[in-house]
């Protein structure tokens, strides 16, 4: 894993249960499976224990662990570190993706809650008046009762989002190509009717600006986008002019390029709420991840079974 990640999310609390469960070495941390100077740990290693910066498992690099027989992944995708020779040679991955996935939906389900509630139009208002308004004449048409909510992917972030929003009085929609049959609506039908659209579906090829300009225009006028997935699903080029027209709204925690020209002037309009990648796990929830990653080494080492091992085949559809 890279230093930073090793620095935030392997404390001292979770070292400590780490070298209780296994046999670690904590002064080590490979960031370069090319280095000589872990040519001996590498060759004892059994597990590799990753995290964000973690380097290519590559058939070279792999040769260097001929005894390596899984990966615990402290984080969620593995993509960009599990190559095909992993699986070739049979080595078992975990993710920790469910511990990610809670902090994105709540950060998902507040943001469904506060868009129809207007929160960010409303506080633009009250601070730009410094007076007492009345928000019955100005915001006739706020709250969530009885709102349309269209959730795009039933992934794990999706489906814990229609979770969470059970309790409330709202309509939920959801598309996802791989739900039983009568379990998911027409993408462009949901758009319609929807007032507020969040997307979870994976980054793949198929995917790429599934929100391009003919499905965004078809939001209704004063919907609001969603996007804490990747920012390659929505044409930001398209999703930019109609937010700058005023018709929609959006909250956006990631975008294409993942860092916007300081010009975009997605960073200065009231209708948008942009947040730098923040939903998923940071400060107290990287805990979590740990805990979950230790977990399976624990279960490893005990020749249990392992709770959120990776499939192969199951990665043309995820994340």
């Amino acid at each position: 894993m890279g230093p930073d990640a090793r620095g935030t999310v392997l404390g001292d609390d979770a070292l400590k249960r780490l070298t209780s469960v296994a046999t670690v070495d904590t002064g080590v941390l490979v960031t370069d499976f090319g280095d000589p100077a872990y040519a001996e740990q590498l060759a004892a290693a059994e597990v590799l224990f990753t995290c964000w910066g973690c380097p290519p498992l590559t058939e070279e690099a792999l040769n260097r662990m001929p005894g390596l027989r899984a990966v615990i992944h402290a984080a969620g995708s593995v993509k960009g570190h599990v190559t095909e020779a992993v699986w070739n040679r049979g080595i078992r991955v975990t993710t920790a993706a469910a511990a990610n996935a809670l902090p994105v939906a709540e950060y998902t389900v507040a943001a469904i809650l506060n868009a129809n509630k207007r929160v960010l139009g409303t506080s633009l208002a009250y601070r730009q008046a410094r007076c007492q308004l009345n928000p019955l004449r100005l915001f006739p048409d706020l709250g969530n009762y009885r709102r349309t909510v269209g959730i795009v992917g039933a992934s794990r972030i999706g489906s814990r989002v229609i979770e969470l929003l059970a309790p409330f009085d709202l309509e939920l929609l959801v598309h996802d190509p791989y739900l039983p049959e009568g379990r998911s609506v027409d993408l462009d039908d949901l758009v319609r009717r929807s007032d507020v659209v969040s997307i979870h579906a994976p980054e793949l090829p198929e995917t790429r600006h599934m929100f391009n300009r003919e499905r965004l225009a078809l939001l209704a006028d004063g919907a609001t986008l969603i996007n804490t997935a990747r920012g390659s699903l929505v044409d930001t080029e398209a999703l930019t002019a109609e937010l700058v027209s005023g018709r929609i709204h959006a909250v956006l925690d990631v975008t294409e390029p993942e860092v916007l020209p300081a010009d975009s002037p997605l960073y200065d309009l009231p209708n948008v709420l942009l947040t730098p990648h923040v939903a998923g796990s940071l400060g107290r929830e990287l805990g979590r991840l740990a805990e979950y990653a230790i977990d399976e080494v624990e279960r490893y080492a005990r020749g249990l079974p392992l709770v959120h091992e990776v499939h192969p085949s199951a990665l043309s559809r995820s994340a």
